[in-house]
């Protein structure tokens, strides 16, 4: 029996080949296999951000490990015992990986499907990489030799999702500006993590009227790209598994077509022989050092910080910031709001430790990722969107004429959480 591994493995280098129609009836025709994982592998849309890949023979524990771990109640067990995983109600927050002793859980795969757009040649294909990537390819592999590298994989370009954090950044400083006018008020950051809306919009739903309508920086880059070029497919790439969740969600799905992990572009790499350090430079510098920094604990606020003292200095209320990082300190901090045991005005949630550094499909350990991250922002040409012409150009190009346009209600970096 062929594992969920081999399978996986066998599939990307035959799609790589421009072969996959003929593997599959191989595959159908001469190989043992479980039909379940050649059908996740091949329609992973239809699967939640987390796959279930083997028989819970094993697990006598009721509720399961996986059961108890899951922080949102996504996961159940059928007549047999076998995990069930709610495709609507599953976060990708990773907890029930972790938590199952057998390894039979794993991370859904987009790649095949990205692959396969990417042969059809039908529509541009676009690399959107999360400010985690600095250092996840090796030292020598920068912004500009990525770029170089999806391309020469056959997507269309690169965009980093770095200069949409900038788009979010100048947005959440000016609905701070707007919205914090006493001691009292306060405001958690949206624009980021999917876990930590996912704790607040599911469990703490008393706080969304503290949480500004702001999509994350995947979903604006994403949009802005369809907006420019609505054929487009749009390809998230990052360290984390609930983004796989989150451009799902009804009211954003719009956004991004897949999710791929850094694992998923390394294999990608690795089945291909690109190298992404041996490449000519591709650079283009467009993000600020607040969109840079998204990636670490403690990055969203201090962009906004440094954001909101630039378009406010004088604020009598001046800004106050407290982070939580990890899923268990989200959800502790998001209780200690409820009791108002939390002084701050700006509060911000990593589901993961160390922030997105953290996630669990980042390639190399979370210090050594923040180390680059905070090194890469210091290397910015701009401090802040305010700084930065490029916002002011994509803003432009996508119909914003002012700043405060981003405030309105009804654009497309916007999301109702009700």
């Amino acid at each position: 029996m062929e594992t969920f591994r081999e399978l996986y493995n066998r599939l990307v280098r035959a799609s790589l080949k421009n072969s996959l129609n003929e593997e599959i009836e191989d595959i159908k025709a001469n190989a043992k296999y479980n039909p379940r994982h050649l059908e996740c592998l091949l329609h992973p849309e239809r699967h939640a951000a987390v796959m279930h890949i083997g028989e819970c023979a094993q697990c006598r524990s009721e509720p399961s490990d996986c059961q108890v771990a899951c922080l949102f109640s996504a996961i159940k067990r059928d007549e047999n015992g076998n995990v069930i995983i709610d495709s609507t109600s599953c976060a990708g927050c990773r907890e029930c990986i972790e938590a199952c002793k057998h390894k039979l859980l794993t991370e859904r795969k987009d790649l095949i499907p990205v692959i396969e757009a990417i042969n059809k040649k039908e529509a541009p294909v676009y690399a959107m990489i999360a400010p985690a990537f600095n250092g996840q390819f090796s030292t020598e592999v920068t912004a500009g030799k990525l770029r170089a590298a999806f391309k020469k994989l056959g997507f269309f370009g690169m965009v980093e999702v770095a200069l949409f954090a900038d788009i979010l950044t100048l947005k959440e400083a000016l609905e701070f500006d707007n919205s914090i006018h006493n001691d009292k008020d306060f405001m958690l950051t949206s624009c980021c993590c999917p876990i930590w809306v996912a704790m607040i919009k599911r469990i703490y739903n008393q706080l969304i009227p503290h949480m500004p309508p702001s999509v994350s920086p995947m979903v604006a880059c994403g949009r802005a790209i369809k907006k420019i070029r609505p054929e487009a497919v749009t390809v998230f790439v990052g360290p984390c598994i609930a983004k796989k969740a989150e451009a799902r969600e009804p009211d954003i799905r719009d956004a991004v077509d897949y999710v791929l992990t850094f694992e998923e572009v390394k294999d990608l790499f690795d089945m291909t022989g690109i190298d992404p350090a041996g490449l000519e430079e591709d650079l283009r510098d467009h993000s600020s050092a607040a969109g840079r920094v998204y990636a670490r604990t403690g990055g969203v606020s201090k962009a906004v910080e440094d954001t909101l003292n630039r378009i406010s200095p004088n604020r009598k209320i001046p800004i106050s910031c407290a982070q939580a990082d990890g899923a268990k300190a989200c959800k502790q901090m998001l209780k200690e709001i409820t009791e108002g045991k939390i002084k701050a005005n700006f509060i911000e949630g990593m589901g993961c430790v160390g922030g997105c550094v953290g996630g669990p499909k980042a390639i190399i350990p979370c210090s050594e990722g923040t180390v680059h991250v905070n090194e890469y922002a210091s290397l910015a040409t701009f401090k802040t969107p305010i700084d930065n012409p490029y916002v002011v150009d994509v803003l432009e190009e996508l119909g914003f004429n002012t700043a405060d346009d981003l405030l309105n209600r009804d654009n497309i970096f916007t999301r109702r959480f009700e």
